[in-house]
């Protein structure tokens, strides 16, 4: 049975640059992909369904891995028309005079909830979103859910001091496989050839540096050899000095080819 990879991701995390790249380095290992809710997601892991997972933070450390990837902005859904959307951000003070809906899937972790709670809290964040549409009250959320439930007659804008949710992945700490470190290596943006979060081709890579230092011996004995046809021979160096110090072989200096002879003028008689 071939290997495969499990991957689950929670609602609002895009995977699918990390499994292309996943679909080009390891094309006969299939990549399975699972999309669950924050809690589902996590257990999916604990209980060996999953062999890694696109998750919101914090997860529980005791028996998982994770490695932050990035924290999103917060913003506030409300309809077109609300007073918020004249300002480009809001204050969780903005919100003090609205009914602020409380998914039972919120990833927020609030220690105070803004504004005024709803007679109920909604089951689901689409659930919320459709409650803001119908007038309801309004909904604080990452961006990414915002937009994956993205409706005409609703908009957002970014809330300044609200809490924020993180996305990580995590695998189970006592399963740490070969595959679950090449996922690591592309999320994290490594190379086909690194030496972490891909196995090594021991072969191709230790043939590497012996052809390197072939080639350099072979590139220095062809500098030698013309370094040797360059260099001239001993009879001609010797005819070279010849020429130099004149025809007589004396002196350098002591005639040119004009005037091989430079003497005492004659004396006329």
């Amino acid at each position: 049975m071939s290997p495969s990879f499990r991957l689950v991701y929670v609602p609002g995390v895009m995977p699918d640059k990390w499994v292309r790249v996943w679909n080009e380095r390891q094309p006969d290992v299939p990549l399975t992909l699972t999309q669950a809710p924050a809690e589902p997601a996590h257990r999916m892991l604990l209980d060996g369904e999953a062999d890694a997972g696109l998750v919101r933070l914090p997860v529980d450390r005791t028996v998982l891995s994770a490695i932050p990837l990035y924290t999103e902005q917060t913003v506030v859904v409300v309809p077109k028309d609300h007073l918020v959307t004249a300002a480009d951000s809001v204050t969780v003070e903005d919100l003090a005079d609205d009914i602020v809906l409380h998914p039972l899937d919120d990833v927020l972790g609030w220690e105070s909830l803004p504004g005024r709670p709803a007679l109920e809290r909604p089951a689901t964040t689409a659930d919320a979103i459709e409650l803001v549409a119908a007038g309801i009250g309004v909904l604080v959320a990452p961006l990414s859910l915002a937009r994956l439930h993205h409706r005409k007659d609703l908009t957002h804008r970014p809330l300044e001091d609200g809490p924020a949710s993180s996305v990580g992945l995590a695998w189970p700490e006592a399963a740490t496989t070969d595959l679950v470190e090449d996922f690591i290596g592309i999320v994290r943006g490594r190379t086909v050839n690194s030496t972490r979060g891909r196995r090594p081709q021991p072969a191709q890579d230790k043939q590497e540096k012996p052809d390197k230092q072939e080639k350099r011996k072979k590139d220095g004995a062809a500098q030698g050899d013309a370094g040797r046809r360059r260099q001239p021979s001993a009879g001609a160096a010797g005819r070279t000095r010849r020429t130099t110090g004149g025809r007589t072989g004396g002196k350098p200096g002591a005639g040119t080819a004009k005037n091989p002879r430079r003497g005492k003028p004659r004396r006329r008689s």
